[in-house]
């Protein structure tokens, strides 16, 4: 899945006013699906306590059942682009969207356990389908002056969906009473939050019918004129539309299909433009960000928090994750990709820190002494506020845009298939990290994001202000 040639000699580089609005449309409608992957990643959080419950199992079972659909999530990631390349860009958004219906059904139905760890990985086939079509797909329409925001919409639909599917769990926690398997519309609590998603999976599914096929798709498979129009409806009339065919297909030329074994080379099995995408995948999760959206309520009621407390407090640091992608999308464009990344290095460093700190006191009366509570409260906050205004926009952003255009799509798919088994390895260990010393896992995180520092400053090239073709 790579993406349309430089543009600077035929005027595409910007769109026109009349076409901007166009191109928005498409950018959010390809990141509905980052909309499902943060709602189905972060549903979870709200159905913990209650599948520990129902099924009567501990902290190393329940990891693998909330882990086990991260693996779904490499598999989908690895196999996205070449789908997208034999299918097209809006097929596979089509199957990620049916995946995440067939999810959303039978996680809120479960039969048993083994059925719901099942349907769990069919979700995470779809998140990481998804994870890689949205991005790709994006950077290939979007006119490159605009692509570093159109981008980070993915990013964006992200923690969009995280947000709303904490405020829906807040909201059926309380509708049943504040317990998660009180009953409501004949399920207990806990199964309608997870069965609610089938919405947003069929607004997904009818939106992929409503946008373009990339036009770098269409050329791929000898659809010319159709790729002309779609071309006049993103970068406008004004441009030299055959100039711009031309150009897509003289790129094409000097390409073949990209395959893993084109990322091998160097000293070290991959190319080390390789490992640098799967270093920023793997710091980006082993830092603990998911923590916070997979086990936030747990971890809380786990320092005495009050479960409904708990579940607020999960939506509010939705709120700042909100936020701080906001400013992300402000400023990615404007400061650039490095020191976005370092500036969110140190500030997640300073906020896990304090929260290392504040969990290593021991509870009273099963609470955090109330200083160390406002403390780790707040420098939660904080650690996802740094996480979101940076490292949380700035890897999506970076990973469309940072492998040249003859292994983009191989490296892509590993460098994401990467971040899923990362997430995997820390939404795995958690429970039982926690149970061994709370504060001795959060000094672990601390440290993975003081050494993102080094790693950015040594490996990490700015791609502000380039066209994909010069990525070298």
């Amino acid at each position: 899945m790579t993406s349309t040639a430089q543009a600077s000699r035929t005027g595409a580089g910007t769109a026109h006013p009349d076409h901007l609005g166009h191109v928005i449309f498409i950018a959010a409608a390809a990141a509905m699906g980052g909309f499902l992957f943060g709602y189905d990643s972060s549903v979870i959080n709200g159905a913990v306590e209650a599948i520990r419950d129902r099924y009567d199992i501990g902290s190393a079972a329940l990891a693998q059942v909330i882990a086990i659909a991260l693996i779904g999530c490499a598999v989908g990631a690895a196999t996205a682009g070449r789908i997208a390349d034999r299918l097209g860009r809006i097929r596979v958004m089509q199957i990620a969207a049916v995946l995440f219906v067939v999810s959303a059904v039978g996680s809120a139905l479960p039969f048993a356990l083994w059925d719901f760890a099942l349907w769990r990985v069919i979700g995470g086939f779809a998140i990481g389908m998804a994870s890689v079509i949205g991005p790709a797909y994006i950077a290939e329409v979007a006119p490159p002056a605009y692509r570093g925001r159109l981008g980070s919409f993915q990013q964006a639909a992200i923690v969009v969906g995280i947000a709303i599917s904490q405020l829906v769990n807040w909201g059926l926690l309380n509708a049943a009473g504040g317990d998660q398997r009180g009953k409501l519309m004949g399920l207990e609590a806990w199964q309608v939050m997870l069965g609610v998603m089938v919405v947003p999976a069929l607004l997904y599914g009818l939106l992929s019918f409503a946008i373009p096929e990339s036009p770098r798709f269409l050329i791929s498979v000898g659809k010319r004129e159709r790729a002309r129009e779609i071309l006049a409806e993103v970068e406008g009339q004004g441009t030299d539309l055959d100039a711009r065919v031309t150009e897509i297909e003289q790129a094409m030329k000097s390409e073949h299909k990209s395959s893993f074994k084109d990322l091998l080379g160097g000293g070290f099995f991959f190319k080390p433009i390789v490992w640098v995408g799967i270093g920023l995948s793997v710091f980006q999760q082993f830092v603990g960000i998911n923590v916070a959206f997979y086990y936030s309520s747990t971890l809380w009621q786990s320092v005495g928090v009050d479960p409904t407390d708990s579940f607020f407090y999960s939506f509010t640091t939705s709120i700042i994750n909100i936020v701080g992608t906001v400013i992300a999308m402000i400023f990615v464009d404007r400061i650039g990709r490095k020191p976005l990344a370092l500036i969110g290095s140190i500030g997640m460093a300073v906020g896990l820190a304090l929260e290392a700190w504040a969990f290593s006191f021991h509870l009273v009366d099963g609470k955090l002494p109330s200083t160390q509570g406002w403390v780790a409260l707040i420098a939660a906050h904080v650690f996802v506020l740094f996480f979101a205004l940076s490292w949380g926009v700035v890897v999506w952003v970076m990973l469309g845009e940072m492998f040249p255009n003859r292994i983009r799509a191989a490296a892509l798919g590993v460098a994401a298939a990467a971040q899923w088994i990362a997430n995997w390895a820390i939404t795995a260990s958690f429970p039982s990290l926690a149970d061994w010393n709370l504060s001795g896992t959060y000094v672990i995180y601390t440290v993975f994001a003081a050494l993102s520092i080094p790693f950015v400053l040594k490996f990490v090239k700015e791609t502000k202000g380039k066209a994909l073709e010069e990525m070298g």
